[in-house]
């Protein structure tokens, strides 16, 4: 799940944001927004987390980067993607970094 990130996933929502449309498959063979959706969305039913119930550094990079992605609505907060967010933001490691984010900004104000 981790090439699915850089070499679909972002090309994906790069796509998406700037409204064009993907790379013809020859260019790039990994899929459109909607093929990754689909995987993304797929693989997120079959656990709490990436890998089955267990949680890895494939979670903090996939939490972090949807927790963003769906505020800018490039990916929709379909239920399986919310309750995996909500699930990773409720971590008391994501809950300490959120607070020194908010504190770091505060005080650059």
């Amino acid at each position: 799940m981790d090439g699915l990130y850089g070499s679909c996933f972002e090309p994906a929502i790069v796509d998406r944001a700037q409204k064009r449309e993907p790379a013809p498959p020859a260019i790039s063979p990994d899929g459109d927004y909607d093929t990754m959706l689909n995987v993304l969305t797929d693989q997120l039913s079959k656990g709490e987390y990436f890998l089955d119930n267990r949680f890895t550094a494939l979670d903090v990079l996939w939490g972090r980067a949807l927790t963003w992605i769906t505020m800018f609505d490039l990916v929709p907060a379909l239920p399986v993607i919310q309750t995996y967010i909500d699930r990773i933001n409720a971590r008391p490691s994501v809950t300490w970094v959120n607070q020194k984010d908010a504190e770091l900004v505060a005080a650059l104000g």
